[in-house]
């Protein structure tokens, strides 16, 4: 018997900078409303959620900031690259998520953008800020690492 190793995941965009200014929480799947040239452009693998994240507004998710670049074969029906993007989750999701934001202070930010069955998913980390002496200890314990595997290296 065959085993299925695809399991369905074309990732897009990683946002490798959040895991260094955040500590991450929870993590959620939300669907995204796109228009058809920005599914286009994602096709491509073009997309930017580095300097992104999500906020509410009347009970509903919106992903702010991300980018995703016009698509050049679309004429004039042409997306805004900076538009705001609605995040498809169940209501029941939502309320959580609003009540981590508003009472304990956390912020919703995106993780991952990927295709899932040819859906587009974004990843979003339910997470806090770190504080600077937070980061300059995630530094000193990769430098360490990087030291330690290179002595190991040298002395084998």
């Amino acid at each position: 018997m065959k085993q299925k190793t695809n399991t369905g995941l074309k990732i897009i965009s990683l946002n490798r900078k959040a895991r260094f200014n955040y500590f991450f929480i929870e993590f959620y799947e939300a669907g995204i409303v796109l228009k058809g040239s920005e599914v286009k452009s994602l096709r491509d693998g073009k997309a930017n959620i580095s300097e992104s994240y999500a906020f509410d507004s009347k009970g509903e998710i919106y992903l702010v900031n991300s980018h995703i670049p016009s698509y050049k074969e679309s004429s004039y029906n042409n997306h805004n690259p900076k538009r705001n993007r609605k995040l498809l989750l169940n209501k029941r999701e939502i309320n959580k998520l609003l009540g981590r934001i508003n009472i304990e202070g956390l912020t919703l930010i995106p993780t991952k953008l990927y295709f899932k069955k040819g859906k587009a998913k974004v990843e979003i980390a339910v997470a806090k800020g770190k504080k600077r002496y937070d980061k300059r200890q995630v530094k000193k314990k990769r430098d360490w690492n990087r030291e330690k595997a290179r002595y190991f290296r040298k002395s084998s």
